[in-house]
């Protein structure tokens, strides 16, 4: 589960045109990525009287994903995506000017097409672009940049230069190109039987974990799984929410407009480690996932007291909280963009 409200949605920078080209697909609806950045896709569709959205598809540079398996019965599909957090510099986004419902975690909403608000609490509008199928029951819409980017080949390329440089390594040949892949890979132990998509996993997982994207980050830096939760004070408002559940060497992007909060409190559960990351400070949870608004009095309303440590943020647009085996890790200077 990922926070996300109105106030901290995601923001679109440099949202570009939703530039598509077709060919028949084997798949229902199949969406492929030539461009430099990994992508992560919504989609959504109109059924009678209701507004269909999904997401998030991943989708590395040269490849494709099928957010939508079965045949295409809909009169018009929807496309939104947005580039990973992991990219340094401006996010980019491909959509359109059609307002749907979507979350910042992975979802499935069904919304009133009259309503002029979202059902959900964590939901939020983006503009999503109509793509025509032609009324086919096969489609599929391949993402563009730029036409030096001509094939598929040349956009995995250009993926893993843009995440080396997220990175840190500087590319500017193809010597540099090759010498700093082969340092990453000895870097991380990763096996020369490795896939592309092995390769671009692992890329993006350091980019994210490097880089502190607008908003609040954390990265679990243990050998298992971990869940968090977040809480902070905004003039009057509390909120406590969670639970986001992290893989080990995993992020989540917990809040993704830039920060304008002086603190932010987290909470870290382990297996056999209940209080991995926990502090003086007090906000009501559940066992399930949750937002709080309110403090105080939390056994009468049915709720847990857990402790939360907190992290300071004051003056940072974004902040990245790494946990660690013996709890949170100190904080890591920014990357510069």
């Amino acid at each position: 589960m990922k926070l996300s409200s109105r106030a901290f949605a995601l923001a679109a920078l440099g949202v570009l045109c939703l530039f598509v080209s077709y060919r028949p697909a084997h798949a229902a609806l199949q969406i492929c990525n030539r461009t430099s950045y990994v992508l992560y896709a919504a989609t959504g569709w109109t059924i009678d009287s209701d507004n269909i959205t999904q997401g998030w598809a991943r989708v590395i540079p040269g490849s494709c994903a099928t957010p939508i398996k079965q045949m295409l019965t809909a009169k018009t599909y929807y496309l939104y995506a947005r580039s990973s957090q992991a990219h340094s510099g401006v996010a980019r986004a491909w959509g359109g000017n059609v307002q749907l419902c979507a979350k910042d975690s992975n979802f499935a909403l069904k919304t009133p097409a009259a309503s002029a608000s979202c059902l959900s609490a964590d939901a939020f509008t983006l503009p999503f672009s109509p793509v025509d199928t032609h009324r086919m029951q096969s489609w599929t819409a391949t993402l563009t940049e730029s036409g030096a980017i001509k094939n598929d080949a040349a956009a995995r390329q250009a993926g893993i230069d843009r995440l080396l440089r997220d990175n840190g390594y500087k590319i500017a040949s193809a010597k540099d190109r090759d010498g700093a892949l082969q340092r990453f890979r000895t870097k991380l132990k990763i096996a020369s039987r490795a896939t592309p998509a092995d390769i671009f996993d692992a890329l993006e997982t350091e980019a994210l974990k490097g880089s502190s994207p607008a908003g609040y980050t954390i990265c679990n830096d243990t050998a298992g799984e971990v869940w968090a939760a977040l809480a902070f004070r905004d003039g009057q408002q509390t909120l406590a929410a969670g639970w986001w559940k992290i893989a080990a060497g995993a992020c989540a992007h917990a809040l993704t407009q830039p920060l304008q909060l002086d603190n932010v409190y987290v909470h870290v559960e382990g297996h056999n480690k209940p209080n991995l990351v926990a502090g003086p400070d007090k906000f009501c949870t559940t066992n399930i996932t949750f937002q709080v608004t309110k403090t105080g009095d939390c056994k009468k309303r049915g709720l847990s007291e857990t402790s939360f440590a907190v992290t300071h943020t004051k003056g940072r647009t974004g902040y990245t909280a790494h946990i660690g085996s013996n709890g949170l890790l100190r904080p890591q200077p920014s990357r510069p963009k």
